[in-house]
């Protein structure tokens, strides 16, 4: 059972007196001069402050992801979602988190910035945990357990029962990072937030949406956690041009479904392709825009991509991707291009 949330974040950040900002503080009523906020009256509209709570996005993300806006927390990319679960929640040199490895680095660089103790559970060589482990590495500081699924680099889904009982199991709070979900056929855990008050989860703009040159991230999550996140967030923190162009992009999500279709096809071309190739070892199976793949040399194939002008990302010192190649599918010809290069190797 959750720990009262009072309980969970950190007494400081629990009293703490949000900045209260020249936009917060009329909020309500309609107004034609802003005379306020020390803005140059010049430049319109870039002069004026960004909403800092981007609620006309939220109104219609909420449409599109199921969700209420008041479960919506918009950041600076998926980073600052990342980091704020560490500076609401985690006590420094005091508290410890929880994860599942390998995974997304920025998990454990953000604990060492807030100086959190970081717990890595290996997974198993099916790329999969067990509640039980994630479990049996806490302890009473134990506040947050990191959850990446489809996870990076690995591209699989996390056993959806492993992750419920965990959920379930753990006093904390459990992060599951849905980065990728829109290329996974599994219903996103966003859709559950009602059933579990200790759940966050992570979605972002960069992947699926084509917008990784925005930073916009978002995190869901029950309305007590946003509000924490909404005190300690910096006032305007996502931008005018970003919350603009984020509008612009959700007109029209049916081009996003298209997009994600033909990556899904060039995906499975990719992954067959590979398998036939005399350097690949392996292909592991993915729910991810990307997949991984076990290579005779890892390093050689690399510096030779790179050579030609190729880009993959090499993954061999990462634990349990020993030679392991991580390959983001890119458009038809990119994949050629890559295809071509190694078929001469």
């Amino acid at each position: 059972m959750m720990k009262p949330l009072e309980e969970l974040t950190r007494e400081n950040i629990w009293k703490l007196e949000p900045y209260s900002s020249a936009r917060n503080e009329y909020s309500g009523h309609v107004a034609k001069v802003f005379l306020d906020a020390n803005e140059n009256p010049y430049n319109k509209p870039y002069n004026r402050y960004p909403d800092p709570l981007q609620t006309d996005v939220k109104e219609r993300l909420a449409t599109l992801k199921g969700v209420k806006p008041e479960q919506i927390f918009l950041g600076n990319g998926s980073d600052e979602a990342i980091d704020l679960p560490y500076r609401c929640f985690t006590r420094p040199g005091i508290d410890n988190v929880v994860a599942i490895e390998p995974t997304y680095g920025m998990y454990k660089v953000c604990a060492d910035i807030n100086d959190v103790e970081y717990r890595p559970v290996l997974l198993d060589e099916k790329y999969q945990i067990s509640a039980d482990k994630l479990l049996g590495a806490c302890d009473d500081n134990t506040k947050l357990i990191w959850i990446c699924s489809p996870n990076n680099p690995t591209g699989n889904s996390i056993d959806r029962k492993e992750i419920i009982k965990t959920i379930e199991g753990f006093s904390g709070i459990v992060i599951v990072d849905e980065a990728y979900s829109e290329f996974s056929s599994e219903s996103p855990l966003r859709l559950e937030l009602d059933k579990y008050p200790n759940l966050i989860v992570l979605n972002t703009f960069s992947k699926a949406w084509g917008c990784a040159a925005i930073r916009l991230g978002m995190a869901f999550a029950q309305k007590d956690i946003i509000d924490i996140f909404n005190k300690v967030k910096y006032p305007y923190n996502v931008n005018l041009l970003t919350q603009n162009h984020a509008l612009e992009a959700m007109k029209d999500p049916y081009e996003v479904d298209k997009w994600v279709k033909i990556l899904l096809l060039e995906r499975r071309q990719m992954m067959e392709a590979f398998k036939l190739l005399p350097i690949c070892k392996e292909v592991y199976p993915t729910n991810a825009n990307f997949f991984l793949c076990r290579m005779e040399d890892a390093q050689a194939t690399y510096d030779y991509l790179v050579s030609k002008g190729i880009i993959v990302r090499n993954r061999t010192r990462v634990k349990l991707c020993g030679n392991c190649l991580r390959i983001t599918i890119g458009t038809r010809d990119e994949n050629n291009e890559l295809l071509s290069a190694l078929r001469q190797m």
